[in-house]
């Protein structure tokens, strides 16, 4: 059972999205482990998939066709690729926003409410006093 030309067009383009090209694979064909018998004996239907510039492996051994394992492999490595790219792109961002929300002046009401918690809080350390006795 091959792939459709409609999911190899839609990979094709989320590697050109990602900014990956196929000169970027590392590719080995490798015989699969498990159930299957003879036939995964016989053949190597397992796809080792590597990318080179980012160091990203994977392995697919899920299906008995060397093609389909292939078409997942890719598909499972630009998952990877994308989940870092993102990831760093992400944190770079929360920690951008972090930076610009301690920068941000304070409204008027936000000073008030401190000043009034800092009255309440002087208040009751003011009560740790030491008892004062008549004598």
């Amino acid at each position: 059972m091959p792939v459709s030309s409609e999911k190899e067009k839609a990979l094709a383009s989320r590697m050109e999205a990602l900014g990956v090209s196929e000169q970027d694979f590392e590719e080995t064909f490798v015989r699969s482990s498990g159930p299957g018998g003879q036939k995964v004996n016989k053949s190597s239907s397992c796809v080792h998939l590597v990318h080179i510039p980012t160091g990203l492996s994977v392995k697919c051994q899920r299906e008995r066709s060397q093609a389909l394992n292939r078409f997942l492999a890719r598909r499972l490595l630009l998952d990877k690729i994308e989940r870092r790219q993102k990831g760093f792109l992400e944190a770079e961002k929360e920690k951008i926003e972090k930076i610009r929300r301690q920068k941000r002046k304070r409204s008027q009401r936000a000073k008030e409410k401190i000043l009034e918690a800092k009255h309440r809080r002087s208040e009751t350390k003011g009560l740790r006093g030491k008892i004062q006795t008549d004598e």
